[in-house]
């Protein structure tokens, strides 16, 4: 069930192409970024596990912004997963991958995008079937040099590459043809939040959506 689940997460990855990556403080900045994000045309997102309001945000985010799906990122055990599908998380996103949260994810509602750093660990991720996996953290993992070098012998399996991703190499990735889409915080400036520049967030979420694949 979650091979299947994974590869159609990997079509809605292509389809969204960026996918904003938030890292909340508090609940109400996550519903009027989501709001603006909507407007300026990214309505997939990820809201990461590592601040308290994380959770509520996401339910908050699911019932004020239904438009907009929304999964959990930072996901480091099954506990963490459940709680965030219990708040309605519509995917599941984890850093890398334990044999705990592979086996778990066996039987969630939800697709499940494990992280893989290394040829050894996407071929292993591949094996358990699944065909579409993050690759964190990008740029200090290789960039798109390293997942360009990866297409070839690893073919078949595709990335969501984030970590060091903004708008100067967003186009690198998106020309690779085993790069689904790419996710980062660069569309969401803290400076913007703290300063509730709603609409200046919308402009970087239009520019974002703009991005276009080169294949």
């Amino acid at each position: 069930m979650q091979s299947e689940l994974n590869r159609a997460l990997g079509d809605t990855l292509y389809r969204a192409a960026v996918v904003p990556v938030l890292t909340l403080e508090t609940v109400e900045d996550g519903v009027e970024i989501a709001r603006a994000l909507a407007r300026g045309g990214l309505d997939l997102i990820e809201v990461t596990l590592r601040t308290p309001a994380a959770l509520e945000a996401i339910r908050q985010i699911r019932l004020q912004v239904p438009q907009v799906r929304v999964g959990a990122g930072t996901v480091l055990d099954p506990e963490q997963a459940q709680q965030a599908m219990a708040a309605g998380a519509r995917f599941i996103v984890s850093p890398g991958m334990t044999p705990r949260l592979i086996e778990a994810a066996q039987v969630w509602p939800v697709p499940f995008l494990p992280g893989a750093v290394t040829a050894s660990e996407a071929m292993a991720l591949s094996d358990l079937g699944y065909a579409c996996l993050k690759f964190f953290p990008a740029e200090a993992a290789g960039g798109a040099a390293a997942l360009k070098a990866f297409s070839a012998p690893l073919a078949g399996i595709t990335f969501c590459p984030t970590g060091g991703v903004d708008l100067d190499n967003a186009r690198d990735y998106l020309a690779l043809p085993n790069v689904v889409a790419v996710g980062g915080s660069w569309v969401v400036p803290r400076k913007l939040v703290v300063d509730q520049q709603w609409p200046a967030i919308t402009a970087l979420a239009e520019q974002a959506a703009g991005l276009r694949r080169r294949h």
